[in-house]
């Protein structure tokens, strides 16, 4: 399924059921935030593993749960999912240039 697609059956399965009326601007933030914890909480306990297989459908789901709710508050604020992440990316590649950040985790601000 392409992105398109999966924005489209995520917004209507939200207005079938009528709940455009719950999610406003602060609510829809807070349960990204809320549903990123669990998606955290997938590696809460597992030493140095930064990837925890036995879990895979479990951080799938949360994930899934993540960006439902980010397609719910970019359609509250119209946002076009794909220009922001454009845009975003261009702005970090004047941050983030190849010639000093390839290879190296440091924030802009280091490099």
């Amino acid at each position: 399924m392409d992105f398109p697609t999966a924005q489209t059956k995520a917004l209507s399965f939200r207005h079938e059921r009528d709940w455009e009326q719950f999610h406003n601007p602060k609510d829809l933030a807070i349960s990204i935030s809320l549903e990123a914890a669990e998606l955290l909480e997938c590696f809460q306990w597992s030493g140095t593993a930064t990837d925890v297989p036995a879990r895979h459908q479990e951080m799938c789901d949360e994930l899934a749960d993540v960006l439902i709710y980010c397609i719910y508050l970019a359609d509250e604020l119209g946002v076009s999912i794909p220009e922001a992440i454009s845009a975003k990316i261009d702005q970090d590649a004047l941050k983030y240039p190849v010639s000093k950040a390839r290879g190296n985790s440091r924030k802009y601000t280091e490099l």
